[in-house]
């Protein structure tokens, strides 16, 4: 399986680096790893609301702009629905199983995702209904795709 993660900004701290590496490393035994990092829109302080939306629409083209026909495109929602980790395991094996082998997570930047991303979603995946920092979300995710495909091969994974 092919595993892309479509995400707005970089990682600037080491530690949020060392983490994304940790987890890229263990996953090459399972799939293909790729990020994407797309450039942050720029933002002055305290913008309008159809400031904000520019931005999440200038984002949003950016991102359809790496998401490619075949894709089953996940993207990480406050809104979307949630899963237990048993559960995106077995959406990935699914998916494995159906032929669909090129898998794009989508992580937004901190206004989140424009209207035209979330419809080209297959699923709206989120994990809390709280919002946590795009950097952290990278290497939560990283670890649920890791703890993913350690369920699917029956493999033991630390609780």
């Amino acid at each position: 399986m092919n595993i892309r993660i479509i995400a707005i900004g970089k990682l600037k701290e080491k530690y949020w680096q060392d983490a994304v590496q940790e987890y890229a490393k263990r996953l090459s035994a399972y799939c293909r790893l790729e990020i994407v990092e797309l450039k942050e829109s720029p933002l002055r302080a305290n913008p309008s609301a159809a400031e904000e939306e520019a931005v999440k629409r200038e984002e949003g083209q950016e991102i359809l702009r790496r998401i490619r026909r075949e894709d089953y495109v996940i993207t990480l929602e406050i809104k979307g629905k949630t899963m237990s980790s048993v559960q995106l395991a077995e959406k990935l094996e699914r998916l494995g199983l159906e032929g669909r082998s090129e898998v794009a997570f989508v992580i937004g930047g901190s206004l989140g995702l424009s209207e035209e991303v979330s419809q080209r979603a297959d699923l709206k995946l989120s994990f809390s209904a709280m919002t946590f920092p795009h950097q952290m979300m990278r290497v939560i995710l990283l670890e649920q795709i890791y703890r993913s495909f350690k369920i699917i091969r029956g493999e033991t994974y630390h609780k």
